[in-house]
Protein backbone atom coordinates (compact mmCIF):
# COMPACT_ATOMS: atom_id res chain seq x y z
CA UNK A 1 0.00 0.00 0.00
CA UNK A 2 2.84 2.81 0.70
CA UNK A 3 6.06 3.43 -1.33
CA UNK A 4 9.01 1.30 -0.30
CA UNK A 5 11.07 4.64 1.55
CA UNK A 6 7.86 5.60 3.40
CA UNK A 7 6.94 4.81 7.00
CA UNK A 8 3.36 5.36 8.62
CA UNK A 9 2.91 4.97 12.33
CA UNK A 10 -0.67 5.91 13.22
CA UNK A 11 -0.78 7.61 16.83
CA UNK A 12 -3.81 8.94 18.98
CA UNK A 13 -6.28 12.03 19.13
CA UNK A 14 -3.44 13.37 21.17
CA UNK A 15 -0.54 13.08 18.92
CA UNK A 16 -1.12 13.28 15.30
CA UNK A 17 0.34 10.38 12.97
CA UNK A 18 3.76 10.35 11.78
CA UNK A 19 4.99 9.90 8.73
CA UNK A 20 8.97 9.14 7.51
CA UNK A 21 10.10 9.34 4.02
CA UNK A 22 13.87 8.14 2.95
CA UNK A 23 15.45 10.11 0.38
CA UNK A 24 18.80 9.50 -1.50
CA UNK A 25 21.67 6.29 -1.20
CA UNK A 26 24.38 5.45 0.86
CA UNK A 27 26.79 8.22 2.38
CA UNK A 28 23.91 10.59 0.95
CA UNK A 29 20.75 8.98 2.27
CA UNK A 30 18.37 11.21 4.69
CA UNK A 31 14.74 11.37 6.17
CA UNK A 32 11.69 13.76 5.77
CA UNK A 33 9.51 13.72 8.99
CA UNK A 34 5.99 14.82 8.31
CA UNK A 35 4.23 16.11 11.45
CA UNK A 36 5.42 15.91 15.37
CA UNK A 37 2.87 15.39 17.68
CA UNK A 38 2.03 17.29 20.31
CA UNK A 39 4.05 18.43 23.12
CA UNK A 40 3.43 16.57 25.81
CA UNK A 41 4.86 13.22 23.57
CA UNK A 42 8.01 14.86 22.34
CA UNK A 43 10.33 12.37 23.75
CA UNK A 44 8.06 9.31 22.32
CA UNK A 45 7.98 11.12 18.80
CA UNK A 46 11.96 11.30 19.17
CA UNK A 47 12.53 7.71 20.11
CA UNK A 48 9.99 6.58 17.43
CA UNK A 49 11.88 8.73 14.72
CA UNK A 50 15.54 7.60 15.96
CA UNK A 51 14.14 3.77 15.58
CA UNK A 52 13.02 4.14 12.08
CA UNK A 53 16.20 5.72 11.04
CA UNK A 54 17.95 3.66 12.88
CA UNK A 55 16.25 0.31 10.94
CA UNK A 56 17.74 2.35 7.83
CA UNK A 57 21.15 2.24 9.67
CA UNK A 58 20.86 6.06 9.93
CA UNK A 59 21.52 8.53 12.65
CA UNK A 60 19.40 11.33 13.96
CA UNK A 61 22.14 13.44 11.81
CA UNK A 62 20.39 12.09 8.84
CA UNK A 63 16.54 13.62 9.54
CA UNK A 64 16.90 16.38 7.43
CA UNK A 65 13.80 18.05 6.86
CA UNK A 66 10.79 18.48 9.14
CA UNK A 67 7.30 19.23 7.63
CA UNK A 68 4.32 20.61 8.45
CA UNK A 69 0.40 20.33 7.41
CA UNK A 70 -0.48 22.67 9.64
CA UNK A 71 0.26 24.34 13.23
CA UNK A 72 -2.15 23.13 15.46
CA UNK A 73 -0.46 21.81 18.72
CA UNK A 74 -1.09 18.20 17.73
CA UNK A 75 0.96 17.86 14.85
CA UNK A 76 3.76 20.56 15.36
CA UNK A 77 4.16 20.01 19.29
CA UNK A 78 7.72 17.87 18.42
CA UNK A 79 9.03 20.13 16.34
CA UNK A 80 11.69 21.76 18.50
CA UNK A 81 12.40 18.43 19.68
CA UNK A 82 12.83 17.10 16.00
CA UNK A 83 15.01 20.01 15.22
CA UNK A 84 17.62 19.46 18.49
CA UNK A 85 18.12 16.26 18.12
CA UNK A 86 18.77 16.41 14.63
CA UNK A 87 19.48 20.01 13.17
CA UNK A 88 16.78 19.25 10.69
CA UNK A 89 15.32 22.33 9.15
CA UNK A 90 11.87 22.82 9.60
CA UNK A 91 9.16 23.52 6.77
CA UNK A 92 5.90 24.99 7.47
CA UNK A 93 2.79 26.57 5.53
CA UNK A 94 4.15 29.31 3.56
CA UNK A 95 1.53 31.92 5.10
CA UNK A 96 2.68 31.28 8.26
CA UNK A 97 6.45 31.30 8.31
CA UNK A 98 6.57 35.00 9.47
CA UNK A 99 4.23 34.09 11.89
CA UNK A 100 6.13 31.00 13.49
CA UNK A 101 9.48 33.46 13.44
CA UNK A 102 7.90 36.25 15.63
CA UNK A 103 6.20 33.50 17.93
CA UNK A 104 2.79 35.04 17.56
CA UNK A 105 0.80 33.10 19.78
CA UNK A 106 -2.12 34.42 19.52
CA UNK A 107 -2.00 34.12 15.58
CA UNK A 108 -0.65 30.20 16.61
CA UNK A 109 -3.91 29.63 18.24
CA UNK A 110 -1.95 27.72 20.91
CA UNK A 111 -2.39 30.00 24.10
CA UNK A 112 -6.63 30.40 22.73
CA UNK A 113 -7.00 26.99 22.56
CA UNK A 114 -5.87 26.25 26.04
CA UNK A 115 -3.04 23.54 24.77
CA UNK A 116 1.23 24.54 24.83
CA UNK A 117 3.59 24.68 22.16
CA UNK A 118 7.40 24.83 22.77
CA UNK A 119 8.87 27.57 20.41
CA UNK A 120 10.14 26.38 17.10
CA UNK A 121 12.09 27.44 14.36
CA UNK A 122 10.55 28.10 10.71
CA UNK A 123 13.45 27.79 7.79
CA UNK A 124 11.19 27.52 4.96
CA UNK A 125 7.64 27.63 3.79
CA UNK A 126 5.59 25.28 1.45
CA UNK A 127 2.69 26.88 -0.34
CA UNK A 128 0.16 25.49 -2.71
CA UNK A 129 1.29 24.11 -5.44
CA UNK A 130 4.94 23.85 -4.34
CA UNK A 131 6.15 20.40 -4.83
CA UNK A 132 8.04 18.35 -1.95
CA UNK A 133 10.34 15.06 -3.13
CA UNK A 134 10.09 12.84 -0.32
CA UNK A 135 10.93 8.66 -0.22
CA UNK A 136 11.83 9.28 -3.94
CA UNK A 137 8.05 10.54 -5.34
CA UNK A 138 6.74 13.99 -5.54
CA UNK A 139 3.91 15.74 -3.56
CA UNK A 140 2.32 18.38 -4.45
CA UNK A 141 1.20 20.68 -1.13
CA UNK A 142 -3.08 21.84 -1.63
CA UNK A 143 -4.78 24.32 -0.11
CA UNK A 144 -7.21 22.51 2.44
CA UNK A 145 -8.78 25.45 4.91
CA UNK A 146 -11.91 24.89 6.98
CA UNK A 147 -10.22 23.01 10.40
CA UNK A 148 -7.41 25.56 9.89
CA UNK A 149 -7.16 28.38 7.02
CA UNK A 150 -3.31 27.91 6.41
CA UNK A 151 -3.50 24.23 6.58
CA UNK A 152 -2.09 21.92 3.28
CA UNK A 153 -3.12 18.58 1.89
CA UNK A 154 0.17 16.24 0.05
CA UNK A 155 -0.63 14.50 -2.61
CA UNK A 156 1.17 12.20 -4.80
CA UNK A 157 0.22 11.53 -7.92
CA UNK A 158 2.52 8.81 -9.01
CA UNK A 159 1.25 6.33 -5.88
CA UNK A 160 -2.22 7.90 -5.45
CA UNK A 161 -1.80 8.38 -1.76
CA UNK A 162 -2.57 11.79 -0.10
CA UNK A 163 -1.95 12.94 3.52
CA UNK A 164 -5.14 14.27 4.27
CA UNK A 165 -4.12 15.81 7.30
CA UNK A 166 -7.53 17.03 9.21
CA UNK A 167 -9.07 17.72 6.34
CA UNK A 168 -10.37 14.59 5.76
CA UNK A 169 -10.43 11.50 8.54
CA UNK A 170 -12.39 7.81 8.62
CA UNK A 171 -15.77 9.35 10.02
CA UNK A 172 -15.28 13.45 9.13
CA UNK A 173 -12.50 16.26 9.84
CA UNK A 174 -11.06 18.31 12.12
CA UNK A 175 -13.33 20.93 14.13
CA UNK A 176 -14.02 23.54 11.86
CA UNK A 177 -12.51 26.45 14.27
CA UNK A 178 -12.70 29.66 11.76
CA UNK A 179 -17.00 29.04 12.31
CA UNK A 180 -16.23 28.98 16.32
CA UNK A 181 -15.43 32.95 15.98
CA UNK A 182 -17.81 33.66 13.43
CA UNK A 183 -15.80 33.25 10.47
CA UNK A 184 -15.92 31.20 7.02
CA UNK A 185 -14.99 27.88 7.08
CA UNK A 186 -17.92 25.17 5.93
CA UNK A 187 -17.63 26.70 2.69
CA UNK A 188 -13.85 26.18 2.84
CA UNK A 189 -14.48 22.36 4.09
CA UNK A 190 -16.67 21.79 1.51
CA UNK A 191 -13.86 23.08 -1.29
CA UNK A 192 -11.17 20.60 0.17
CA UNK A 193 -13.56 17.82 -0.26
CA UNK A 194 -13.87 18.90 -4.12
CA UNK A 195 -10.38 18.83 -4.37
CA UNK A 196 -9.58 15.45 -2.34
CA UNK A 197 -12.37 13.80 -4.52
CA UNK A 198 -10.84 15.16 -8.16
CA UNK A 199 -7.26 14.49 -7.50
CA UNK A 200 -6.48 10.70 -8.06
CA UNK A 201 -6.38 9.18 -4.85
CA UNK A 202 -6.43 5.43 -4.01
CA UNK A 203 -5.69 5.57 -0.30
CA UNK A 204 -5.76 8.75 1.84
CA UNK A 205 -3.73 9.38 5.51
CA UNK A 206 -4.98 11.12 7.77
CA UNK A 207 -3.78 13.17 10.09
CA UNK A 208 -5.66 10.74 12.68
CA UNK A 209 -6.83 7.28 12.82
CA UNK A 210 -6.07 4.79 10.27
CA UNK A 211 -5.17 4.59 6.64
CA UNK A 212 -8.57 5.43 4.46
CA UNK A 213 -8.98 2.90 1.75
CA UNK A 214 -12.34 3.38 0.69
CA UNK A 215 -11.84 7.37 -0.05
CA UNK A 216 -15.21 8.13 -2.15
CA UNK A 217 -17.26 6.23 0.89
CA UNK A 218 -15.13 8.76 3.31
CA UNK A 219 -15.79 11.86 1.62
CA UNK A 220 -19.31 11.05 1.55
CA UNK A 221 -19.27 10.85 5.05
CA UNK A 222 -17.57 14.05 5.61
CA UNK A 223 -20.51 15.35 3.08
CA UNK A 224 -22.83 14.05 5.47
CA UNK A 225 -21.29 15.66 8.53
CA UNK A 226 -20.74 19.02 7.32
CA UNK A 227 -24.49 19.06 5.61
CA UNK A 228 -25.56 17.83 9.66
CA UNK A 229 -23.15 20.92 10.91
CA UNK A 230 -25.62 23.50 8.56
CA UNK A 231 -28.79 22.22 9.26
CA UNK A 232 -28.44 22.59 12.69
CA UNK A 233 -26.29 25.93 13.33
CA UNK A 234 -26.04 24.88 16.99
CA UNK A 235 -24.16 21.25 16.70
CA UNK A 236 -21.04 22.99 15.53
CA UNK A 237 -20.29 25.36 18.61
CA UNK A 238 -21.44 22.86 20.95
CA UNK A 239 -19.26 19.90 18.99
CA UNK A 240 -16.41 22.40 18.94
CA UNK A 241 -16.19 23.81 22.92
CA UNK A 242 -15.97 19.61 23.75
CA UNK A 243 -13.52 19.01 21.44
CA UNK A 244 -11.38 21.65 23.28
CA UNK A 245 -12.21 20.78 26.68
CA UNK A 246 -11.42 16.83 26.29
CA UNK A 247 -8.32 17.87 24.01
CA UNK A 248 -7.10 20.25 26.87
CA UNK A 249 -7.45 17.16 29.51
CA UNK A 250 -5.87 14.42 26.91
CA UNK A 251 -2.86 16.60 27.48
CA UNK A 252 -3.09 17.84 31.56
CA UNK A 253 -4.78 14.26 32.11
CA UNK A 254 -5.32 15.88 35.82
CA UNK A 255 -6.33 19.73 36.61
CA UNK A 256 -9.14 21.50 39.36
CA UNK A 257 -12.24 21.93 38.12
CA UNK A 258 -12.25 25.66 38.98
CA UNK A 259 -8.91 25.69 37.08
CA UNK A 260 -10.28 24.46 34.08
CA UNK A 261 -13.21 26.15 33.90
CA UNK A 262 -11.80 29.58 34.27
CA UNK A 263 -8.76 28.79 31.55
CA UNK A 264 -11.63 27.28 29.47
CA UNK A 265 -13.79 30.17 29.66
CA UNK A 266 -11.02 32.73 28.80
CA UNK A 267 -10.89 31.32 25.37
CA UNK A 268 -11.78 33.67 22.79
CA UNK A 269 -12.68 30.69 20.49
CA UNK A 270 -14.64 29.16 23.13
CA UNK A 271 -16.26 32.22 24.18
CA UNK A 272 -17.22 32.53 20.14
CA UNK A 273 -18.59 29.21 20.35
CA UNK A 274 -20.98 29.81 23.61
CA UNK A 275 -22.18 32.90 21.78
CA UNK A 276 -23.41 31.31 19.03
CA UNK A 277 -25.32 28.94 21.61
CA UNK A 278 -26.73 32.01 23.73
CA UNK A 279 -24.55 31.21 26.17
CA UNK A 280 -21.66 33.00 28.64
CA UNK A 281 -18.54 30.92 28.23
CA UNK A 282 -18.67 29.88 31.25
CA UNK A 283 -21.85 28.59 30.98
CA UNK A 284 -21.05 26.63 27.62
CA UNK A 285 -18.14 25.20 29.67
CA UNK A 286 -19.95 23.81 32.70
CA UNK A 287 -22.70 22.27 30.41
CA UNK A 288 -20.29 21.16 28.09
CA UNK A 289 -18.02 19.51 31.23
CA UNK A 290 -21.38 17.92 32.50
CA UNK A 291 -22.25 16.36 28.76
CA UNK A 292 -18.19 14.40 29.09
CA UNK A 293 -18.76 13.65 32.47
CA UNK A 294 -22.19 11.87 31.63
CA UNK A 295 -20.19 10.45 28.82
CA UNK A 296 -17.11 9.03 30.73
CA UNK A 297 -15.07 10.91 28.64
CA UNK A 298 -13.91 13.07 31.86
CA UNK A 299 -13.94 11.74 35.51
CA UNK A 300 -14.45 13.98 38.98
CA UNK A 301 -12.72 12.84 42.20
CA UNK A 302 -14.00 13.67 45.31
CA UNK A 303 -11.54 16.65 46.19
CA UNK A 304 -13.04 18.26 42.46
CA UNK A 305 -10.25 17.31 40.38
CA UNK A 306 -11.05 17.26 36.83
CA UNK A 307 -9.51 13.71 34.90
CA UNK A 308 -9.66 12.18 31.96
CA UNK A 309 -10.75 9.00 31.13
CA UNK A 310 -10.86 6.99 27.93
CA UNK A 311 -13.66 5.30 27.84
CA UNK A 312 -14.01 1.73 26.23
CA UNK A 313 -15.06 1.87 22.63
Amino acid sequence: MLPPAMRFVQRDWLSSNLFVFFDGEGDAREATVVDTGYHRHSAQTVALVAHLLAREGLGMDRLRRIVNTHLHSDHCGGNLALNRASGARVIVPASQVDIVRRWDTEALTFQDFCQHCERFPAHEGLAPGDDIRMGGLLWRAHAAPGHDPDSLVLHCPEARLLISADALWENGFGVIFPELTGESGFAEQATVLDTIEALPVDVALPGHGAAITDVPAAIARARSRLQAFLDDPRRSPRNGVKVLIKFMMLGRERLPLAQAQAELSASRTIGGAAAQLGLPAAEAVRRSIDELLDQGQLGLEPDGTLINLEPAG
